[in-house]
């Protein structure tokens, strides 16, 4: 079971600013993450996965996440 707090943390850490919730949907490694980052606005949803995706690279290929579901979107004012 992957750590959620780790998850969290990784995309914290990659994305300054970003308000991060992360829940596990189904045995520890089915998550779902809603993600609110000001490095977002501009940018089509799936370029915003992309960079969540990548914050969390390493746990996706070490197999500790099976699989991550995203709502993403840009901060206020952004």
């Amino acid at each position: 079971m992957v750590d959620l707090t780790e998850i969290r943390q990784l995309i914290e850490e990659a994305l300054p600013g970003a308000h991060v919730e992360v829940v596990d949907q189904h045995g520890g490694d089915h998550l779902a993450a809603t993600v609110i980052a000001p490095q977002f606005a501009g940018l089509s949803r799936i370029d915003q996965h992309k960079l969540v995706y990548a914050a969390v690279r390493r746990r996706l290929d070490d197999g500790s996440i099976h699989a991550l579901a995203l709502t993403t979107r840009a901060s206020e004012g952004s």
